[in-house]
């Protein structure tokens, strides 16, 4: 069974839409988006700065749109590229992403939803001062206690003993004077608390916008953050994508629901790679290709075609 996966904030990288806008169609396709966006994506995805795209406000929409393109780039036709694909995930808000390809949101809708996401959750992050810290390793109990001395929230867990921190400046700092034993502790590039309380403000946002969004039930499997079921009503995604912004994200309960359903490929949409790497160490025996560059486009087709339209086991 082919999976389709969509990465987080965080995985972007300067420039790296340049290659795609040498494709036909997809610069074009990138400034009417811009129009729905409220940004230059053509810009933010080539010019602009390692800096100007961590922020949340760029990096959101920018991500969705990248991975909108992509899945177009490899699946031009919608209808078939749903008879291909037997499943479909996103990392935070590579959900968005995610949810188009399952058509449960059209792409205006998701680049529309994005939008207020990302000004919503930058709206929360600059009310205080928050972040948040990779940790590696460590005995999970012993991992969980000292997060829990110092009021610091397990805002992701990506599976085999990763986990993403959040919580204020002051409590980031508490922790990494005093780590969990046997723990490494790498600090993000993201600019708040995200899937945290702090990102309230945001969630309200949503709440007022999800009203006037068509929601459509998807018609592929739809794999969800918040406990990696498989989701089959258009309203209930929509209402999980709201929520999704102050919850934790469980990448490693959708990766078992992913082994469950008897995925045999995952490809990863651009700017690829965390996510394969994840999928790599944890579901064995699956097939993994970041599509980061149109230069991996004839490969990815060669998975489609090989493990394309398979059924689901569950």
């Amino acid at each position: 069974m082919l999976v389709i996966v969509a990465p987080g904030q965080g995985a972007q990288t300067p420039g790296f839409l340049n290659p795609w806008l040498e494709l036909d169609g997809v610069a074009d396709r990138l400034k009417r988006w811009s129009a729905v966006a409220g940004l230059d994506l053509v810009r933010a995805g080539t010019e602009a700065s390692e800096e100007e795209i961590k922020d949340t406000a760029v990096a959101q929409p920018l991500l969705v749109a990248a991975g909108l393109v992509t899945a177009r780039e490899l699946f031009p036709d919608e209808v078939e590229a749903r008879r291909l694909v037997g499943a479909v995930a996103g990392h935070s808000v590579g959900e968005i992403t995610a949810a188009a390809g399952a058509g449960v949101l059209s792409a205006e809708d998701a680049l529309t939803f994005v939008r207020e996401r990302s000004l919503g959750m930058a709206e929360a992050a600059a009310a205080t001062a928050t972040g948040m810290l990779a940790l590696l390793g460590g005995d999970p109990e012993a991992v969980a206690a000292k997060l829990a001395e110092h009021g610091v929230t397990a805002a992701n867990n990506n599976g085999g003993g990763q986990l993403v921190a959040a919580g204020t400046l002051e409590q980031l700092d508490a922790l990494k004077a005093d780590p969990p034993a046997g723990a490494r502790l790498i600090p993000l590039k993201v600019a708040g608390a995200f899937h945290t309380a702090h990102m309230a403000p945001g969630v309200e946002r949503l709440q007022k916008l999800a009203p006037t969004l068509t929601a459509l039930d998807p018609q592929v499997a739809y794999v969800s953050n918040r406990d990696g079921e498989v989701v089959t009503d258009g309203a209930e995604v929509l209402s999980r994508l709201v929520s999704q912004v102050s919850n934790p994200v469980r990448w490693d309960l959708c990766m078992e629901t992913l082994q469950r359903l008897g995925a045999t490929a995952v490809i990863e949409l651009s700017p690829a790679g965390t996510l394969t790497n994840l999928v790599k160490r944890n579901v064995k025996g699956v097939a993994t290709l970041a599509l980061k560059t149109p230069a991996d486009l004839d490969k990815a087709r060669e998975l489609v075609a090989e493990h394309g339209g398979q059924e689901k086991d569950a």
